[in-house]
């Protein structure tokens, strides 16, 4: 029986977090502010989604965790305590650069479902192999 693999988006916002930062770049997030235990001002989302800067300089105590990314930040000159679930995270980009990583969920970004087709390709015809030498 196989275990059910954990999601790779928390560790590729750490991986990217990390270059960006190693670069001089500012890391942003862009968030699912509507996504089930966001805890963001609203006040500052916009179609739904919030963009975070998530530089250390930014942010105060800035935890990437595999479950949650949670930090204090001020917006508006008013620090708010920032909890976003892993899932709820869309992207992660450089300011400057604009370079980054958008996520899919992972339910789509999978193998197909299923077992393999064994019916031939269009055409009729099967793939065959040969030795080249």
């Amino acid at each position: 029986m196989t275990a059910t693999p954990t999601s790779r988006r928390p560790y590729l916002v750490r991986a990217m977090h990390e270059w960006m930062t190693d670069n001089g770049q500012t890391p942003h997030l862009v968030v699912d502010a509507a996504a089930q235990g966001v805890s963001v001002p609203q006040g500052y989302a916009k179609d739904g989604r919030i963009i975070l800067n998530v530089s250390w300089q930014a942010t105060q105590g800035l935890k990437l965790g595999n479950e949650a990314i949670e930090f204090s930040a001020r917006f508006g000159g008013v620090t708010h305590h920032v909890h976003v679930p892993a899932q709820a995270v869309l992207g992660i980009y450089a300011r400057e650069t604009g370079q980054g990583m958008l996520f899919q969920d992972e339910e789509e970004s999978g193998p197909p479902s299923g077992p393999p087709s064994s019916a031939p390709p269009e055409g009729g015809k099967r793939p065959r192999l040969r030795v080249v030498k």
